[in-house]
């Protein structure tokens, strides 16, 4: 899809925000209108598109720098640009003869497209291509394959775990052009990335978080780990496994799985339960 509105409106942003700002208004949008957050609603699906496009140009600080110079029309007028350059020509100059050339010499052109297919008329096809993928948070963690088309041909490529977004990923195919792979990954509604790193939070009951015993800790894979809780931990306490986090890219190991603790308290009391609580209230403080 391609969006007619201002990227840095779809993204809530001023267009001075830094990389850090672009990234973090990303995540907290993007996870909230993310497809598994929201099952079968059009609106929100339409919305989480919009937020990758988005996302995909003001992260890249080439792409950011051509759309803040040319607004919407960013990619035809960079490509224009950098063709009049090599050309030995002025963008302007050219332009005006395009003008006058389309359909018959009466004034009109075609769309920005046409017109740029006229100008690479006859020239070498790119030497290089890029295409933009978006893979879940688990395809991140094990690697993933994609098809895609370049130069009329369809290829299936293949995206090494490790990968986070803004990662590029260099592909070689044989009488093709060299393809990179400009990758976002897209927010997960439990697990939160931290680089290598993974978070996520842990329901405990009440009792556990005081008097001690286990929890159950997801994994990113599906399964769940066993952790010890010892007696008297605090709410919001987290627990570092080790090795439980993402791949390294390099293929070198893994990061940690952060588990923090969050009490859960219960909603509805026994009568049994309410007499217990009562007792404790009565002695505490002495």
């Amino acid at each position: 899809m391609a969006t007619n509105r201002d990227y840095y409106e779809v993204l809530g942003i001023d267009r001075k925000a830094t990389d850090k700002e672009v990234r973090a208004a990303y995540r907290r949008l993007a996870r909230a209108h993310h497809p598994d957050v929201n099952p079968g609603d059009a609106s929100a699906e339409e919305r989480f598109k919009e937020l990758n496009e988005a996302y995909q140009v003001l992260s890249d600080a080439e792409s950011r720098k051509a759309y803040d110079r040319y607004g919407a029309g960013w990619r035809n007028a960079a490509h224009y640009e950098r063709a009049g350059a090599n050309a030995g020509q002025s963008p302007f100059t050219w332009f005006q003869g395009a003008r006058t050339n389309r359909r018959g010499g009466k004034g009109g052109f075609g769309s920005l497209g046409d017109l740029f297919g006229d100008l690479f008329t006859g020239q070498r096809a790119p030497q290089q291509a890029e295409v933009a993928v978006t893979i879940s948070l688990e395809e991140a963690a094990t690697g993933a394959t994609r098809l895609v088309s370049v130069e009329g041909r369809r290829l299936e490529v293949k995206i090494p775990p490790g990968v986070d977004t803004g990662s590029r990923v260099r592909i070689a195919a044989p009488n093709a052009p060299e393809l990179h792979l400009v990758v976002t990954v897209s927010p997960h509604p439990r697990f939160e990335r931290r680089g290598d790193d993974l978070a996520v939070s842990v329901d405990v009951p009440l009792t556990t978080v005081v008097l001690g015993g286990e929890a159950e800790v997801p994994l990113l894979s599906g399964k769940r780990l066993a952790l010890k809780i010892p007696a008297g931990t605090q709410n919001g306490r987290t627990f570092r496994l080790r090795d439980k986090g993402m791949p390294q890219r390099a293929g070198t190991g893994h990061g940690d799985l952060l588990a923090s603790v969050r009490a859960v308290l219960p909603e509805h009391l026994t009568d049994e339960q309410r007499a217990l609580f009562e007792r404790l209230r009565q002695t505490e403080g002495r």
